[in-house]
């Protein structure tokens, strides 16, 4: 197991009580818990997983520090066979609202440490900000270096009086996984993701870092300094009203795992090739895309702007003023030709295939009002006509669906608009994000995971979405029906899952986290990656499928995995085990939301005279 700081303070010690990978070959059943921990408020459900048909009668909970038993409940509900598991079941103890640290235990069996306080998620969104630096292109502060200084030059813009070849200076932004290529509409997302989570709960970021990512504060908190880096490349790669570039890069790119430095394998130096944004499909190679349009692409850098300009505002009113100004003429471009900008791929089939685009097109038309004191309503008439084309987020309603296809996972614009309305119009937009809400719910309510989303690829990254849609769902209408799934989902996310592992590598620290992700920076030089989310599980068709998956090592989940979903802790599997820019900034974004949701709660401490419960 890695020790990765002093964060998050599970100590080597703790993994004596806990079941670590292949720890017992004959054991048939196990706990599956939060690995981050619980607030003492909060609903709080462990899953029961067996190989046999047992299912406890009861479990308890043992107190770490005096090995007593503190609470007893038969709060127990049964479910059949889901995964590797014959039996599963929900271990409910949302009524224990003592502090401290524990165990769960049942029919013998003990689950990992269970950490219980208001401050069990502190620090966390910083934490996976680390991941965002260092996915950093330009000046990488992890590696106190840069990369990728030589970029770019266009392609395909010849309709837009563009000469093939020409250079812009398009240094700068994140790399998006673990390989260096670059896509706008992944960057416009995270952007935006890190911006909303400033907006949303200043008060949970710090100022550790300057703006180049270095060790010094600045008067800014770090989620403000990375949201600027991300501003800061899309400004690059919309220079000009008529322009704008979708791509840095492309799938030549994974011919060699390597540190980044700078590449040459583009066939012009050190440059690499912009993709110009001309609304039709592209094609390097034998692979044609399926691109339709501007929208979907441009609408998200336009939302973006939107939002950077209103927080901005007080910082640097001259950069507020630039992007707001980017914003319109980001708009105007989405308008070119309503549609959506597909990723072009030039050695393999892989390519980001986004097939929705009215979702942008309606968050970056209600972002046009941010910071205004009276609101456009033709800008909400707009949004409202938008919302009307997508009420639900398509993935929802499926089982599967293409890579990327339904992006972002999450309809933001929802969100955003239902916040500039009253009466039925809000009812209208906040019962859209119930109806998806519940689409998911009638398939995660059949198993004691309470897992609904699709095992596509970066199904992690969905999972992230979801929550945050059911947290925004009880804001905008107080309505806690689904708690319980909000929770199921987060939770799944950190452990509670048929692998027990946690998909953010190196949080909790000491825990079942990652420890051999897809990723050249573990892979060649043992650095690591704190923070990222990794792609999660995917279908075992879906796996079984892919091109050039082979494990580097035996497979330590080998008992978890099944003919539903598989996922591997291997460099191997690119499938399951890369860690994504984007998934981890939408993860910033949760994070911050528990945080900040646990600050007013008051501990309560465990009570000598405490009884158990049955």
């Amino acid at each position: 197991m890695k020790v990765l700081g002093a964060c998050f303070g599970i100590t080597l010690a703790i993994t004596l009580f806990c079941f670590a990978k292949n720890s017992n070959d004959k054991q048939q059943s196990w706990i599956r818990i939060n690995l981050l921990g619980y607030t003492p408020a909060s609903i709080k459900v462990a899953v029961w997983g067996s190989k046999t048909n047992e299912v406890p009668a009861y479990f308890e909970i043992i107190e770490k520090e005096t090995n007593r038993v503190v609470y007893k409940s038969s709060n127990i509900k049964t479910f059949n066979a889901y995964g590797p598991f014959s039996k599963t079941a929900r271990l409910n103890f949302s009524d224990f609202k003592a502090s401290g640290s524990f165990f769960l235990k049942a029919n013998g069996i003990t689950s990992p440490l269970v950490l219980i306080n208001d401050s069990v998620y502190k620090g966390a969104a910083d934490f996976c900000l680390r991941y965002m630096r260092q996915q950093r292109s330009g000046f990488n502060p992890y590696l106190k270096d840069s990369c990728h200084t030589h970029d770019g030059f266009a392609l395909y813009g010849a309709k837009a009086g563009i000469k093939d070849s020409t250079h812009f200076n398009a240094s700068g932004g994140w790399h998006d996984a673990s390989d260096y290529l670059q896509y706008s509409t992944t960057s416009a997302n995270a952007t935006y993701h890190l911006l909303m989570a400033y907006r949303d709960f200043p008060s949970v970021f710090e100022d550790e870092k300057k703006a180049d990512g270095l060790d010094g504060k600045n008067a800014k908190p770090d989620i403000l300094d990375e949201a600027k880096w991300g501003l800061d490349w899309l400004l690059k790669m919309h220079p000009k009203a008529d322009i704008m570039f979708n791509q840095l890069a492309d799938d030549r790119d994974h011919m060699v795992m390597r540190i980044p430095k700078e590449d040459s394998q583009y066939g012009k130096g050190f440059e690499r090739p912009l993709y110009f944004m001309n609304g039709e499909p592209q094609q390097r190679g034998k692979f044609l895309n399926a691109t339709t349009g501007t929208s979907s692409t441009a609408a998200k850098f336009s939302s973006a702007f939107s939002l950077g300009a209103t927080i901005f505002k007080s910082q640097d009113n001259i950069y507020a003023e630039l992007l707001a100004k980017k914003a319109k003429t980001a708009y105007r471009f989405a308008l070119k030709k309503p549609g959506v900008t597909q990723t072009a791929s030039v050695k393999s089939p892989y390519i980001y295939a986004e097939d929705n685009w009215v979702d942008d097109m309606e968050l970056a038309a209600a972002a046009l009002n941010f910071g205004k004191k009276k609101l456009d309503q033709q800008a909400i008439a707009n949004a409202l006509s938008y919302a009307e084309k997508e009420k639900i987020t398509p993935w929802m309603q499926k089982d599967t669906a293409a890579h990327y296809q339904y992006y972002p996972f999450i309809n933001i614009g929802h969100n955003e608009l239902a916040k500039q309305l009253t009466g039925n119009d809000k009812a209208n937009i906040t019962g859209y994000y119930k109806a998806g809400i519940n689409q998911v719910w009638n398939r995660a309510k059949e198993n004691a995971f309470y897992r609904g989303i699709p095992f596509i690829w970066c199904s992690n990254n969905l999972t992230v979405s979801f929550a945050i849609q059911c947290g925004w769902y009880k804001d905008l209408t107080g309505d806690e029906t689904f708690d319980a799934l909000e929770q199921a989902n987060f939770d799944w996310l950190f452990g509670c899952n048929p692998w027990g592992t946690s998909m953010v590598y190196g949080l909790p620290n000491g825990a079942d986290t990652p420890e051999d992700p897809h990723s050249a920076f573990t892979h060649l030089k043992n650095y690591p990656i704190d923070g990222g989310l990794v792609d999660g599980p995917v279908y075992t068709n879906i796996y079984k499928g892919l091109i050039g998956i082979t494990l580097a090592n035996e497979d330590e989940y080998e008992d978890f995995q099944s003919n539903l979903a598989v996922y591997h802790d291997d460099y191997g599997d690119y499938s399951t085990n890369e860690p994504t820019m984007d998934g981890t900034a939408s993860l910033i974004y949760l994070l911050a939301a528990k945080e900040a949701q646990a600050r007013p709660k008051k501990l309560v401490p465990l009570q000598p005279e405490a009884k158990p419960s049955f």
